[in-house]
């Protein structure tokens, strides 16, 4: 028979993996586009940029790469810093570490 305090443990590391999934997920998700993982790249990069000069990578309209840009934001992948009327973006570096690790951990 297992200690008593074993369950307790278990229960915790059912519960951080489960977290752990849940945020692999979402990393994931905001991952699953091709023009995401090239803005990711492009703004590694570059260390920052402002919207305009990511819009002038592709050949998409401006809303759409807004679009793009807003689920990476809520994913926690970029973050964006209103400049007057720009909003210069760039990688949160701690939440891609935080993405290779969850994927290297599968």
């Amino acid at each position: 028979m297992s200690p008593p305090r074993s369950l307790p443990l278990r229960a915790a590391r059912a519960v951080r993996s489960h977290a752990d999934d849940e945020r692999l997920a979402t990393l994931a998700q905001a991952l699953a586009h091709p023009v995401r993982v090239a803005i990711v790249r492009l703004l590694s990069e570059r260390g920052e940029c402002v919207c305009g000069s990511i819009v002038d990578q592709f050949p998409l309209a401006q809303s759409t790469v807004s679009q793009h840009l807003k689920v990476l934001k809520e994913a926690g992948l970029v973050a964006g810093e209103v400049d007057g009327p720009r909003v210069c973006y760039c990688v949160n570096r701690e939440a891609v570490e935080r993405f290779k690790t969850l994927v290297g951990a599968l």
